[in-house]
């Protein structure tokens, strides 16, 4: 397993109730609703990401429908978006049944309205359409999606250029400070000193990013060995075709 997928199932900054409650059956004890539901607050205060904890918010809400909170299920897909390339938002999204309006709801859902544009949202980062991305996300049809939701997300809009830095140092080598900017939804002025941070270097207006096994192409040598008894009966088999 792979650091990286370590840390998706289980991160360093889960708690160890919320470790026995998700690796355990009481996971699907309605009663602990509550408990997961303020460890995902946490989250959102925190800037900190625990996917498999909150897929079992949205199991109990499966599987009890009088828990359903449709501010928790929001602020789950808002953070799933965060951790693009990673399937958190589809998984997500597989767990939400289609079901009638909520009765206990005192106003009207607000799910089915955002869920489409949350979708596209997450289409435009996995295709890493980031420009066309920023321009949605600060339009105003998600308005609605900012002063709400995503505005209480602390570093949210961070983390979404920490997506774009995955792309970016996975696809290039050297990149314009112009083009960068676009994708982080910075001014060139503040590229420099962001990228800073990361290690990488600008030069006339380029950013050079560091080799990296992704970002690096490299020629491979594929050699096969036949043996002479072998090559005898390909010869063979080819006179006695003609």
């Amino acid at each position: 397993m792979s650091s990286a997928t370590s840390e998706w199932v289980t991160p360093p900054t889960r708690p160890e109730l919320i470790e026995n409650l998700v690796s355990g059956v009481d996971r699907y004890n309605p009663s602990n609703v509550s408990i997961l539901e303020d460890y995902l607050y946490h989250q959102i205060r925190s800037q900190e990401y625990d996917c498999l904890a909150n897929l079992a918010i949205l199991k109990l809400y499966q599987f009890n429908g009088d828990l359903y909170n449709p501010d928790v299920v929001i602020n789950i897909l808002v953070k799933a978006l965060t951790s693009v390339p990673f399937p958190d938002f589809n998984l997500s999204v597989a767990l939400l049944d289609d079901r009638p309006p909520a009765a206990n709801l005192d106003e009207p859902d607000p799910l089915p309205a955002l869920l489409p544009r949350l979708t596209v949202l997450h289409s435009l980062l996995q295709q890493c359409r980031f420009p066309v991305f920023w321009e949605l996300y600060r339009s105003d049809d998600l308005e609605s999606l900012r002063d709400n939701y995503t505005v209480e997300v602390v570093g949210f809009e961070d983390a979404i250029r920490e997506v774009v830095v995955r792309a970016v140092k996975a696809t290039f080598q050297r990149i314009r400070v112009a083009r960068l900017a676009s994708y982080l939804s910075l001014d060139e002025s503040e590229v420099p000193a962001y990228v800073e941070k990361l290690g990488w270097k600008v030069d006339s207006g380029v950013v050079e990013i560091p080799p990296n096994p992704d970002n690096q192409i490299e020629s491979s040598v594929v050699q096969e060995n036949i043996k002479l008894p072998q090559l005898t009966k390909v010869i063979s088999h080819a006179i006695s075709a003609a």
